[in-house]
């Protein structure tokens, strides 16, 4: 069943959703989902964006591919997005970064709603999540930014929605042997914190396609 942009501001609105258990089911088996205790100072904020456009007839989700020499996260599957400046709200950086990154700029962009803040243990971030959709279902011309994006992935939703594409492997991180789910689209794998996200965004559109 096709999604539509009323079906997604519902999802984004569900009171009783378990938002944790939705990213969850995407967590490498050994990750740690809130920020140690005793741990001096606070973590850096981030916001990023999970933008939605139309393409043919179909709504599809913007990934983009990190350079691979960049200092963090590189060559790893992601949303636009980065670190919070002082003078700006999550929602501004997370729209500055889509607009830096991507060359789409906020007034071509509808924000539906926002996910939950996720915690990343590695980087120690507190990431939220804001999504939005491309202004009248026109299809975006992206300009991706050549030192921060080496690929711009457009996923159908209706893909991300198939539950064959999520799948688990045994990897190696950090010299630890980890159970690592993920999403495999177009030959990626969509894992971390990015797949975690976009869980909860699925499963919370889940409950509105099957209400």
């Amino acid at each position: 069943m096709p999604a539509t942009i009323s079906q997604i501001r519902r999802a984004l609105e569900l009171n009783d959703f378990d938002a944790l258990a939705a990213q969850y089911k995407m967590a490498p088996v050994s990750r740690v989902n809130t920020r140690p205790e005793g741990l001096e100072g606070a973590p850096r904020l981030g916001g990023v964006l999970l933008l939605l456009f139309c393409k043919g007839e179909s709504l599809h989700v913007l990934l983009t591919r990190r350079c691979e020499d960049l200092a963090s996260h590189a060559g790893q599957i992601s949303f636009p997005g980065g670190r919070k400046e002082a003078a700006e709200t999550l929602l501004d950086t997370a729209l500055r970064e889509t607009e830096e990154e991507v060359g789409i700029a906020a007034a071509e962009l509808e924000i539906l709603g926002a996910l939950t803040p996720i915690y990343i243990p590695p980087s120690d971030y507190e990431v939220h999540p804001f999504v939005a959709w491309f202004n009248n279902g026109r299809l975006p011309e992206f300009n991706p930014a050549p030192w921060e994006v080496a690929e711009i992935i457009e996923v159908p939703l209706a893909e991300l929605l198939d539950p064959a594409v999520r799948i688990e492997e045994l990897w190696e991180i950090r010299g630890q042997k980890v159970l690592v789910p993920f999403f495999a689209v177009q030959d990626h794998k969509v894992w971390g914190a990015t797949a975690a996200m976009l869980s909860e965004f699925i499963e919370r559109l889940r409950v509105v396609l099957h209400s």
